[in-house]
């Protein structure tokens, strides 16, 4: 059988879709580039802003045009909140919810799971992972206990709960056995792994398992929320093998706003997070997630925030415009903004986030830090164009008489362009 796979939004439903390519394959499917030459097609879908969920349905409707042969099934958390508007579309033969979602490869193959420890999956030499990634995104929990007023993943996800860390731990094993470099731990609320069982430093306590208990050459965390962070936490990057790298998302830097949205965090506490992580993580790069023109944004409080994040300088920024999602309580406070300011405040701090992520990058020029070469993206005269990132997750590129995928080499970093660092690899 060929499979095309899909997917929008965030890592934890990249992790879901490589997992569903890893069993794929695990199994003797073959998993196809093109919509056009898959017997099935997975679709994972996001529900996050108004224009995620646009952008899965036009993405339904055109793999149904490409190939109007291919089954189609939708999951994801915009299957979750409305399936009886995904199973009208177009070629949609199944809608899987999310509780569901991981018994969607044995639904449309009708064979059973193979156990990562009894059967690791071979690679192919140049380009690991079905999903033609060299980083394996493994999803150790679920769900969400925050409520933030502005968020639909409480009602599409559920309740928090974490995965067994022995599980995670033979996936990691499986992974790096396979070829991967590099595994990224995602979670919808990634920091609140373990609280489910009863132990609230529960992510130290995993992330400690994995350092001790596994040779992945990298370990890198997805996105972690401030207040989740035990005592000692940035003690763990002690260890060189966990990236300097990360995302704390704000949402907003102006603690009036925060209250609305029901975050548990302020300018004070984030500060001292941030401040707390550089003094104990040398070269981490911090990036952030913010919302503009949330209901009751007034020009002086998104003026606050917009102070507070270039204060923060964060290494890179994820900017939304505020999205009304249904049966959320924001959904129902006063004093919306208009469109055109959302547009006006938005274009101001991306503006910002490309500066900073410039200004982060240009400070190792001239020095050498570690690169997994991911992908080999052309070539010229002089060798292969090979692209990758440092440990501090800084895109690089550079030539080089043979591809270099899946290596981890160092490099001398030099100028910063067009998002990218020309870098010159250092290989005896």
């Amino acid at each position: 059988m060929k499979v095309h796979l899909r997917m929008l939004g965030c890592r934890l439903n990249q992790s879901e879709i490589d997992t569903m390519a890893r069993q794929l394959q695990q199994q003797g499917h073959e998993i196809v580039e093109s919509p056009d030459e898959a017997d099935q097609v997975i679709v994972n879908t996001c529900a996050v802003t108004a224009e995620a969920v646009r952008a899965g349905r036009q993405m339904i409707r055109g793999i149904n045009r490409t190939n109007p042969n291919a089954e189609i099934t939708v999951t994801g958390c915009h299957a979750q909140i409305a399936p009886d508007q995904i199973a009208v579309l177009p070629g949609v033969a199944h809608v899987v919810d999310n509780e569901a979602k991981m018994g969607i490869v044995p639904m449309i193959t009708g064979q059973p799971i193979p156990n990562y420890d009894r059967e690791p999956l071979e690679l192919d030499e140049t380009r690991p992972g079905a999903s033609h990634h060299t980083r394996a995104f493994v999803k150790v929990q679920d769900g969400c206990d925050n409520a933030c007023t502005f968020c639909v993943t409480t009602v599409a996800r559920g309740a928090g709960r974490s995965r067994d860390a022995d599980g995670v731990l033979a996936e990691i094993n499986a992974l790096y056995a396979s070829g991967y470099q590099e595994i990224v731990l995602t979670g919808v609320h990634l920091g609140s792994y373990g609280y489910d069982q009863g132990d609230q430093d529960g992510l130290m306590h995993l992330v400690e398992r994995i350092l001790a208990e596994t040779d992945v050459p990298r370990v890198r965390l997805s996105s972690l929320e401030p207040w989740d962070l035990s005592t000692g936490f940035f003690d763990l990057w002690q260890d060189s093998r966990l990236c300097p790298h990360l995302h704390l998302p704000l949402q907003s830097g102006c603690d009036a706003t925060l209250k609305r949205m029901r975050r548990h965090t302020n300018q004070a506490a984030f500060r001292a997070i941030v401040q707390e992580a550089r003094d104990k993580i040398p070269d981490v790069r911090i990036t952030s997630d913010v919302i503009v023109g949330f209901p009751g944004e007034t020009d002086e409080e998104f003026a606050v925030s917009e102070a507070f994040i270039h204060e923060m300088a964060f290494a890179g920024l994820h900017v939304f415009r505020y999205s009304v999602r249904p049966g959320t309580p924001a959904a129902r406070m006063k004093n919306h903004v208009s469109k055109a300011k959302k547009k006006a405040r938005s274009e101001a701090l991306r503006d910002h986030a490309q500066s900073a992520e410039a200004t982060f990058a240009q400070q190792f020029a001239h020095q050498s830090r570690p690169i997994l070469w991911e992908q080999v993206t052309g070539a010229n005269d002089t060798g292969f164009i090979n692209t990758g990132y440092t440990d501090n997750y800084i895109r690089v590129q550079a030539i080089y008489p043979r591809p270099l995928t899946n290596h981890i080499t160092p490099a001398i970093l030099g100028t910063y362009e067009n998002g990218m660092v020309n870098a010159t690899p250092v290989i005896e």
